[in-house]
């Protein structure tokens, strides 16, 4: 086992000793011990109760045979961080989880670990560190929050972003506010949407990560959660029994069928980021040309919040993220021949069906004929930008505006609030990226203020959008501003061109005139010259490529 070299041998007395100072006993150190990474905090309504999860993790392990570690793992969460300087935040913390999880299982001899995570970048940085460390490793989620009731009508926290435009615009009363924002949120879970949080834990599913059910059964049915994290438990004694790691699992047939899934169900915009850096640690590139092309061969099929009405409880109630794969894989689009942390996806989806044919559309009658998630490309965005299609209202998938030109997301915000932003304008907002901001804040703020209030406009940028953002948002416009990028060179009442079917983004400028604006282009001072976020700016990569740490 690998833990023996914490526990076995004369030279390992002191480390017996230790472990005995816990209660450990001897009979305890003959088993494999089974890290158990619980990101549980009380700032994260997705973590609020992953004790709960936790504790029925180790039944499972306890159960099959092992020995079961707790530690812990930080987490953010990106609705309280949003709209000021925490939000700068979120992104890096991906890093700090998965290096935190390295120094932890490395550490202390680890035989496999059952990781606990439920929001943002928690779940893509665990999966990061299993890839990294490649033990054995299964992800079981704290499952989403259930969908508020206002009115007779389902809303989520996004319907509380997008009251704040409703609100600045007089749509709705102070007292209206108040009572959806008491109505929103009605419990533990992540939040009820298809975004990045749930978007992530349905990937893990399709990437073979986690079980059937990990992104879909409600942090509310409070014993099939447990059920799931106890199985969790002794799964990893079997795939510790197998020697089955997590590069078996997540190869490149296991990145493909994810993908699919993402477009399929229109996931989150943010996915861009994470699956290639999830992917980078298993030795395996995904460039964004591969989104692409695996988006026009991949129906539509689900329309969830923010792009429909379904929250995460109705997907799962139709079949959840089997049925889905199931349906996909009728048009070759599933290798149904990858390994997961149960068997094949073949025996897993067997028995799969869609039972709420409201949700799932099959591959014949799908919603659209291509996936949720489109790369642009032009004179803009020579490397590519992201946007999620399927969030896209018809009349602005082609749009062509004046650019309304922001250094910063703080000072969009406030010329949006004192009503400056006009129809058919392009917001664009600049030097947030990985390196520019630092971090590459999310813009659910502005977006879901320019929604609220009824603004056809467009918002570009080189951060990137929650993934509960709808609209014609278009981010990780690259290269960067903070690297030279042609975002950083647009002025103010530049028309700007937008394609989203066609794939093009671009400002109509001559190939002269972004050379001498280039030429004149200085590259201005760091926005942040001290801590954590410093020291990330200078190692951070480009959105391209997963905004990984090199």
């Amino acid at each position: 086992m690998r833990s023996d070299i914490v526990k076995k041998g004369s030279t390992r007395a002191a480390h017996r000793s230790l472990f005995y100072a816990m209660g450990y006993t001897p009979d305890d150190l003959k088993k494999p011990l089974v890290g158990v990474v619980n990101a549980f905090n009380e700032i994260i309504p997705g973590h609020f109760h992953l004790r709960d999860i936790a504790d029925a993790v180790k039944l499972g392990v306890s159960a099959a045979g092992g020995t079961p570690v707790e530690f812990p793992a930080i987490g953010i969460c990106d609705g309280i961080a949003m709209g000021h300087d925490g939000m700068k935040f979120p992104l890096p913390s991906r890093e700090l989880v998965a290096d935190s999880i390295e120094a932890m299982a490395v550490g202390h001899g680890f035989d496999g670990l059952v990781l606990i995570p439920n929001c943002d970048k928690i779940v893509p940085g665990m999966l990061m560190a299993a890839a990294r460390l490649n033990i054995p490793a299964v992800v079981v989620s704290g499952g989403p929050m259930m969908a508020g009731r206002y009115n007779g009508k389902d809303i989520s926290v996004s319907s509380m972003f997008e009251a704040a435009g409703l609100y600045e615009a007089g749509k709705i009363s102070a007292e209206e506010m108040d009572s959806m924002e008491n109505a929103a949120c009605p419990g533990c879970g992540s939040c009820a949407g298809l975004f990045t949080a749930n978007t992530m834990n349905c990937l893990t599913e399709a990437l073979g990560m986690g079980l059937p059910g990990n992104g879909t059964v409600p942090a509310a049915q409070f014993g099939a959660r447990r059920m799931l994290a106890k199985k969790a438990g002794e799964t990893i004694l079997a795939l510790i029994a197998k020697d089955i790691k997590p590069r078996d699992i997540m190869t490149k047939k296991a990145f493909s069928n994810a993908i699919a899934v993402d477009m399929g169900v229109g996931g989150s915009s943010n996915t861009v980021l994470h699956l290639p850096a999830i992917a980078y640690e298993a030795g395996i590139e995904l460039p964004l040309e591969l989104f692409d092309a695996i988006s026009a061969k991949t129906p539509y099929i689900t329309k969830m919040s923010p792009g429909g009405s379904h929250h995460l409880q109705d997907l799962n109630e139709a079949g959840g993220i089997p049925a889905v794969m199931k349906e996909l894989a009728k048009l070759g689009l599933i290798y149904t021949d990858a390994v997961t942390v149960t068997g094949t996806v073949a025996e897993r989806i067997s028995a799969a069906k869609i039972t709420r044919d409201d949700v799932i559309k099959t591959v014949e009658e799908p919603y659209r004929k291509t996936g949720g998630i489109a790369i642009l490309k032009g004179n803009l965005a020579p490397d590519g930008a992201v946007v999620k299609e399927s969030a896209v209202a018809e009349d602005m998938l082609v749009f062509k505006g004046t650019a309304r030109v922001f250094d910063s997301e703080d000072a969009a915000i406030e010329e949006i609030l004192d009503k400056k932003i006009n129809h058919g304008d392009v917001v664009v907002i600049r030097y947030e990226g990985p390196q520019g901001g630092p971090g590459m804040r999310e813009m659910l703020n502005p977006t879901a203020v320019i929604t609220g209030m009824g603004l056809k406009v467009a918002l570009l940028t080189d951060g990137r959008f929650s993934g509960a953002t709808r609209g014609a948002c278009i981010g990780h416009i690259a290269p960067e501003a903070m690297a030279g990028g042609p975002i950083g060179l647009v002025r103010e009442g530049d028309v700007i061109s937008i394609d989203i079917p066609g794939r093009m983004l671009n400002v109509e400028l001559s190939d002269g005139e972004l050379a001498k604006r280039q030429a004149e282009w200085v590259k201005p001072e760091p926005k942040v010259t001290t801590g954590y976020l410093a020291r990330y700016a200078k190692l951070v990569g480009s959105a391209k490529f997963g905004a990984v740490l090199k």
